[in-house]
């Protein structure tokens, strides 16, 4: 490309690139921190019914009031929703913790009459101070409110994919990184100082807004100012910047167990990485495909310069650029939509099946890593090894792409974090180390795929739409993550029904993997005729360039790892 001879003139590798990843790569760190808030904002603190209003007055024991007061369940322990209409005086008539066990299975049995939480409820806050939970009483007949905080949160994300996605290609990717800094340090903030549920969830949907600017748009930089022979170490890099942050996450929650606090130390940082983000240049490509030369051979001599090659930069003026651009700027006249992904048969195949493996991965993957609590593992525990699994699934997965296909590894990393989540469904709930072990393992299957997701998703896209095609499929991915929260809620009708759901999706989707075709050692497909002509079987004329891994095709999206 044109653009890479300017970049190769004036430093493509030097210092202005190194500071301008690293300070870009920073905010992916607290990315992966938003989007897993919820493990420990929203955590679900033992409780159960408060005494009676009388009772609450008097000179007994916290003990010996919740005897009195709160039933047991069938596991004996006390009801977390029920609690006696009057106090059951005759159970203090037994001494002994065994004989009260006794004497409350006895009473469960007789016909007692039981009232709901009317004076709140009573916490056990061993992991965490206070959570949204325990302040607003998220419980019992509003246990759904903490789903619905979750699924509002990434309904934020896919609205700003769709928004600012859109505004960076019209007005830039510095100032829509600027404004998405500044919303999510302002809506980070004002979440943490929210008064009422529903104003946590607003502000959450301005977190997830932001995140989606600022995952696009700091993507778009990096890429747009490195050349194609780095893109693969950076981008994995920054892939593995999300994984640190999750480990970042436990850290910085296992010191901060305020939920107020918390959400306020991941959030604050965004103040200062607005301030940095004044210095980032704006995109030279983008400058010039705008119609702003000017400021792009400015941008170019002021990068020349920070590289200490000004002399050469000196040399980039209106006519060197027209001429060196040319080839860019006419392959920039076409008009495609997210339509053409749908037009032709072979498309539309492809595009169906990449979008059931996307929404798939997502769906499962936030399913398993947004639910911690139910593994019976220390919270920070937990947390910190569902991250440290991506570290050797990336490499895993990479390996394998390279070795045995890209629809191999995309089908079989789908289709075993299926079996894995089904088989936890067999696994009984007091064996927690098998149960954590096969959910650790599905959950890197499933990080493995996401790693995948990428990779081969733009080795199938032609290049007049891939940008189109890597847009719908990660908005698939973004409507599995909004779903994925409420299919917990069915665990109250089927305690099993979530894990089919979680467990049978990427069953379903890598099956439908298989329908894809290989893209190891193919070359890139440039035009719909091409991928119409692949799948049919016929040599394609017009694409006759050397296979790229991940060169060039995730220029302006973020690596989910989500």
């Amino acid at each position: 490309m044109g653009f890479g001879e300017l970049l190769e003139q004036v430093g493509s590798t030097g210092r202005f690139q190194i500071l301008q990843t690293t300070l870009l790569c920073i905010p992916v760190m607290l990315y992966a921190s938003h989007n897993l808030l919820q493990n420990f904002v929203v955590l679900v603190p033992p409780h159960f019914c408060n005494a009676h209003t009388n009772l609450s007055q008097s000179q007994m024991s916290a003990e010996e009031a919740l005897l009195v007061t709160v039933p047991l369940d069938q596991t004996g322990k006390p009801e977390r929703c029920l609690r006696y209409a009057a106090p059951q005086w005759h159970l203090l008539t037994k001494n002994g913790s065994s004989s009260s066990g006794k004497e409350g299975d006895t009473n469960a049995g007789l016909d007692v009459d039981l009232q709901g939480c009317s004076d709140g409820w009573t916490y056990n806050m061993t992991h965490m101070k206070s959570t949204i939970i325990s302040e607003w009483n998220l419980v019992c007949d509003q246990r759904s409110l903490k789903q619905m905080g979750q699924t509002v949160y990434m309904g934020g994300v896919l609205l700003g994919a769709v928004i600012f996605g859109g505004l960076s290609d019209r007005y830039g990717r510095r100032i829509l990184l600027l404004i998405s800094n500044l919303l999510m340090a302002v809506s980070g903030t004002c979440a943490a100082f929210s008064t009422t549920f529903p104003l946590f969830c607003l502000s959450r949907f301005g977190c997830g807004m932001a995140m989606s600017g600022v995952g696009l748009n700091t993507f778009s930089l990096i890429v747009e100012w490195i050349p194609t022979s780095v893109r693969t170490m950076v981008g994995t890099t920054t892939g593995y910047c999300y994984t640190v942050g999750q480990l970042l996450l436990a850290l910085i929650a296992y010191f901060i167990r305020d939920w107020r606090w918390l959400t306020l130390a991941v959030s604050l940082p965004f103040f200062v990485f607005f301030l940095i983000a004044w210095w980032f240049h704006e995109s030279s490509r983008w400058l010039v495909m705008s119609n702003n030369p000017e400021q792009a051979i400015k941008n170019l001599k002021s990068v020349a310069k920070f590289n200490g090659r000004k002399e050469e930069g000196e040399k980039i003026d209106m006519k060197r650029l027209q001429e060196t651009m040319k080839k860019e700027m006419s392959c920039s006249q076409g008009t495609h939509s997210v339509l053409d992904l749908f037009r032709t048969p072979t498309m539309r195949r492809m595009t169906i099946c990449l979008s059931a493996v996307w929404l798939s991965t997502s769906f499962a993957y936030y399913g398993l890593a947004m639910d911690l609590q139910k593994f019976g593992v220390d919270l920070y525990l937990i947390q910190v090894i569902f991250g440290v699994v991506d570290i050797p699934a990336k490499v895993v997965v990479v390996i394998s792409m390279s070795y045995f296909g890209r629809r191999t590894s995309q089908c079989g990393a789908l289709i075993i974090a299926g079996i894995t989540v089904l088989i936890n469904l067999l696994i009984p709930y007091d064996k927690q180390i098998a149960r954590t072990c096969m959910a650790v393992l599905g959950k890197g299957c499933l990080a493995a795929s996401f790693n995948c997701c990428y990779l081969y998703s733009g080795e199938l896209f032609p290049t007049i739409i891939r940008q189109n095609g890597m847009g719908w499929v990660c908005m698939m991915a973004r409507m599995g993550a909004m779903v994925a929260p409420m299919v917990l809620l069915t665990a109250d009708y089927l305690p099993w029904l979530p894990g089919l759901i979680y467990g049978g999706a990427p069953i379903l989707s890598g099956i439908a993997a298989i329908f894809l075709p290989e893209t190891l050692g193919s070359p890139l497909p440039d035009t719909i005729q091409d991928v119409e002509d692949r799948g049919t079987g016929r040599s394609s004329k017009a694409s006759r360039k050397e296979a790229i891994i991940l060169q060039d095709t995730q220029a302006d999206l973020l690596k989910q790892t989500a």
